[in-house]
């Protein structure tokens, strides 16, 4: 056998086995050492030998190891040696097919042309000639030379005739030769790498002239440039150089994306949404510059037809429901909900109480979101990954067939900043023409015949969707679910006392929230219109009632005042019929009842505990002893001059004020009524519990009386 014929390693040491880790082998000598003893590997005297040196211990041939150690000593051996092994006989079936797989595909067509001129010489042969004959006429009808012919039998002798094609191959297409290059120092190739495999993505050439400089200085050798992308291809895989120099991206880039099957689906199963940004100057109403429109859209996934849509000057939760109560209007309620992580998606409104929910402050009295109060499972989408979500293919269709409709001409600003038409900026689409032609185009995109996805199969989306919808178990909304999407919704506590509702600097009352007074709770409203009222909701979804926006009305407005009445009046009649009902026994029966009853003659008390007379009996004569009568106060001017000094030295020590006395506790009052009557006078807003003070002040003979003498008396009355 030829040195080409071999691999780098002819005999190898148990322990060499062990480290090398080559496949069909253990991976400890100990176990190696068990196989050869198993399979008597030192039975064979060509093939086992005595090791030379210290240590001692066998060296075994590498022909003794299994197949596949065998092929991996071939595949790490050079191409023309695997090549050549294969003329030789000594070479399994298993490394002769392998070496041939390895060859170019003309030095395949090359062994297949040398097969099937043997095969018509032994076709030949078969019929009667003889073999030199048929040798000739194969050569002459070939246009090759016999000696040629009796060359390749040479290398087919003894070899089974199924096992010819990788014998008759010469090999020249896999064979690498070694020119006796040198290896690039692993120092330089260190600094290289270091520079050229990172996240900025540098040049090759402005890295390589970094690492000469640098490794110049140092004294090391530097290679050509021509010779380093070859060496650093051989040296670092394609996947891990673009994975170093683009991260995460790049790398899903070089794996195919994940085919999901929709066959299994049906119309409204699921649906999936998310905003598209046109590339179309629109003109905003009550806006002075032009920009660029939002488009939020649901889409069914089963058959890719878009369900419904809205447009915008930004993505937002209002127009995002808006979207999502069209589409349950028109077709019903979907099973399963698609989104990305976005703010407009990720709201409250529409996914509040969903475990998988990341966006936003989580609190234990979140109100439930509209899908989970529906039933729809949420799915999250991974956020950047346009892969994800199959509506980002429709909304590329959309940026070529809208975007650049001849009706925007002008108006269009390209898809990327340097993108930019000559005409940039010349033109911008009033809002209404631009929604009318959007409408336009999804019509178009839904009917368009020739849709190669799996449910399609040559039908647009609106017949993939009409066909599966006719047969689909559809749930439909009713009435009352309406106002789920219809309206946004806030958390709120009543008030207190009456439960009136406080949204958005509005407020919400009826006669019902009194009974739900300081309640948390959740209110539904029209975002566009909150004067329409509001929803109310407890925080577990069931409704309990609607509330009117209440309007502010004059302080001097006499129709609205009645009204007031009139409604206070209705409260109250209502709230004594149902206390009749409610109640309609009556106190005085009570107290009837109650003296009716015979009195109970009450236990009598013994004293337990006996109190002792202390003392000289005889001097109390046996009567009780009295307690001394209280003194009787001096009210003489002189005494009450004394009292009068003591409490002003008194007050005036423990820093303390002397109490007010009744007359100034009136001044006060009436002091108060001036103020609040003066500030009403002039127009500013008097609280209601102000005014109600003051209205019950004014009936009362106090204020009747320092009214009179204020009147004649003015400021000097308030001074006392």
């Amino acid at each position: 056998m030829s040195d080409v014929a071999q691999p780098k390693q002819i005999w190898w040491s148990v322990s060499e086995l062990a480290e090398a880790r080559l496949p069909g082998l253990p991976g400890t000598r100990q176990r190696i050492n068990a196989l050869a003893k198993r399979q008597q590997w030192t039975s064979y005297a060509d093939k086992a030998r005595r090791k030379v040196g210290g240590g001692g211990g066998w060296e075994y041939h590498w022909t003794l190891l299994p197949l596949e150690a065998r092929a991996r000593l071939l595949k790490d051996a050079s191409a023309g040696a695997a090549i050549d092994a294969i003329a030789q006989s000594s070479l399994d079936l298993a490394e002769r097919h392998y070496a041939f797989e390895q060859l170019s595909e003309r030095a395949k067509q090359t062994a297949r042309k040398r097969l099937r001129i043997l095969n018509a010489v032994m076709a030949q042969e078969a019929a009667g000639l003889g073999k030199d004959i048929a040798v000739r006429e194969v050569a002459r009808a070939e246009g090759c030379a016999a000696r040629s012919i009796w060359n390749w039998f040479d290398k087919v002798l003894g070899v089974e005739r199924s096992d010819w094609l990788p014998c008759l191959a010469d090999g020249r297409g896999l064979v690498r030769r070694d020119s006796g290059r040198k290896e690039i120092d692993p120092e330089f190739m260190e600094v290289f790498k270091a520079d050229y495999l990172r996240f900025e993505g540098p040049g090759i050439s402005s890295a390589y002239r970094r690492a000469v400089r640098v490794c110049e200085a140092q004294g090391i050798e530097c290679p050509p440039e021509s010779r380093l992308r070859r060496h650093l291809d051989a040296e670092v895989p394609r996947v891990s150089q673009i994975y170093q120099r683009e991260g995460l991206t790049g790398l899903q880039k070089c794996y195919p994306p994940q085919i999901r099957d929709r066959t299994g689906m049906t119309a409204m199963e699921g649906v999936n949404a998310d905003c598209h940004k046109f590339d179309v100057f629109v003109q905003w109403e009550g806006r002075d510059k032009p920009a660029r429109a939002q488009l939020v859209a649901f889409q069914d996934i089963y058959s890719g037809k878009i369900l419904s849509w809205r447009i915008d000057h930004t993505p937002n939760k209002v127009m995002v429901m808006a979207a999502f109560g069209d589409m349950i209007d028109n077709f019903g309620i979907p099973k399963h909900a698609l989104f990305d992580n976005g703010r407009e998606f990720a709201n409250k409104w529409l996914t509040g109480g969903a475990d998988t929910r990341f966006r936003f402050k989580i609190r234990e009295d979140d109100p439930l979101g509209v899908l989970a109060l529906l039933g729809i499972d949420i799915h999250w989408a991974t956020p950047g990954h346009g892969q994800a979500k199959p509506i980002e293919r429709a909304f590329r269709d959309l940026a070529e067939d809208i975007a650049k409709d001849p009706r925007f001409a002008g108006a269009y600003v390209g898809n990327r900043p340097d993108a930019k038409p000559e005409n940039y900026g010349s033109r911008a689409i009033p809002i209404d023409d631009f929604i009318a032609i959007v409408a336009e185009g999804i019509d178009a995109h839904n009917a368009r015949q020739g849709r190669l996805s799996q449910t399609a199969n040559g039908r647009s989306f609106d017949e993939t969707f009409a066909a599966s919808y006719a047969n689909a178990p559809i749930r439909k909304a009713a009435i009352e679910q309406r106002r789920l999407w219809l309206m946004g919704q806030e958390p709120r506590k009543l008030h207190a006392n009456h439960g009136e509702l406080t949204l958005f600097k509005n407020k919400y009352w009826a006669d019902w929230m009194a009974e739900h007074a300081g309640q948390q709770i959740v209110a539904r409203f029209n975002p566009a219109d909150l004067h329409s009222g509001a929803e109310i909701y407890d925080l577990k979804g069931r409704y309990l009632g609607f509330a009117a926006c209440r309007e502010a009305v004059g302080f001097f407005d006499l129709t609205e005042a009645h009204d007031k009445a009139r409604q206070d009046g209705q409260i109250r009649r209502a709230q004594k019929q149902l206390a009749q009902a409610i109640n309609p026994g009556s106190v005085k029966d009570v107290a009837t009842r109650l003296d009716e009853l015979a009195p109970e003659e009450p236990a009598a008390a013994e004293a337990r505990v006996v109190r002792p007379t202390f003392g000289d009996p005889a001097q109390t004569d046996g009567a009780s002893v009295r307690k001394p009568a209280l003194p009787t106060p001096d009210t003489s001017p002189e005494a009450q001059s004394e009292h009068s000094a003591f409490v002003h030295v008194f007050y005036g020590k423990q820093g303390r004020k002397k109490p007010e006395t009744v007359e100034d506790e009136a001044r006060s009052r009436f002091r108060r009524a001036l103020d609040v009557e003066a500030r009403s006078e002039a127009g500013e807003r008097i609280g209601e519990a102000e005014a109600k003070w003051l209205q019950s002040y004014q009936e009362t003979p106090e204020y009747r009386q320092l009214r009179n003498m204020y009147e004649k008396f003015g400021e000097r009355l308030l001074l006392g």
